[in-house]
Formats: structure tokens, sequence, C-alpha cells
């Protein structure tokens, strides 16, 4: 198995029936090296942003070395609004996810409603994680994200033409 590179790319899934979706072969391939050959999705809410991340079980050491130099720092700068329980339940809160050889996985209903996911999913590389974006969230982003919001309705474009 080679070693886990990081999450580039995008791609577009069309939403599946009984709410399963799929996620896409390099997404997949990236998320199985990163879980040590596991088929886990971690897949969580986006802090800021009306979408979802997703990424593979070895950033949850990563995700451990923050909270604690998120700590640190609040500590060295004398910042009392740090809650490590509240930092905590926002880095850990992920749903860790099986899907199959086909990457199909189900999507709890929670993670739907605050990634306001609609007909289908835009998986846009993030390096460490990838986002997982409703188009019509997307493209309601500032300009930062132009190139994303364009390679996606080039994609969605694509998906319908080929579904019709």
């Amino acid at each position: 198995m080679s070693a886990f590179g990081g999450y580039s790319g995008q791609a577009f899934s069309p939403a599946g029936d009984k709410g399963r979706f799929v996620l896409p072969p390099a997404f997949r391939k990236a998320v199985k090296e990163s879980s040590e050959g596991n088929r886990i999705l971690c897949l969580a809410a986006h802090d800021r942003f009306d979408c979802l991340v997703g990424f593979g079980l070895s950033r949850i050491a990563k995700l451990h070395a923050q909270l604690d130099n998120e700590e640190e720092r609040a500590i060295r700068l004398g910042s009392h609004d740090f809650d490590r329980e509240v930092r905590a339940q926002q880095l850990f809160g992920f749903e860790q996810l099986p899907f199959d050889d086909s990457g199909r996985f189900v999507m709890p209903e929670h993670l739907r409603d605050l990634g306001k996911v609609g007909e289908g999913l835009y998986f846009q590389g993030a390096g460490d994680f990838f986002f997982v974006w409703n188009p019509e969230e997307l493209g309601r982003m500032d300009t930062g994200w132009k190139s994303a919001q364009a390679s996606c309705a080039k994609l969605v474009a694509a998906a319908k033409k080929g579904a019709a």
C-alpha cells in the first residue's frame, strides 16, 4: 500500500437511493490509504461553512495535537476564552462511516441536515481533509471559492448530461 499523500482533486457524485452516497474513486483510495487499508470515512460538519469535511483515520492523531496546541497557545496568551471540552467536541464530533468497495456509504440524517446536502455531493481536496459541498451552497460562497465553483459547475453539468 502506498503512503498517504493527502487529498487533492475534485469530483461530483449524485445522490443515490435510501440515503446512500458514493465516495468518488480518487477520494476513496486516499481515505483507504489514510485509514491503514480500512474502508472508514470520517465525516463532520465544517465549523464555519455550510458543508461537511471528510478524512481518513490518520487525521485523528493530528486533531489531538491540534487540540493540545490550541490549549497551549491560549495559556501562553492568557486567554480565558478557550474551553478544551467545547473545542474537543468540535474537533472529534465526526462520524466514522464504513463504505463498500464501490465507495457507497450511508450518511446519517443529522450530517445531511448540517451540510445542507441536496441531490449530489461535490468533493474538493484540501490536503489533510476534503470538503463535501452541496453545489448550491458552494455557489453562495464568495470569490475566494471561484475555482471550486467553476469545477463544481462543470462536473454537475457533465453528470446531468450523462444522466439524460
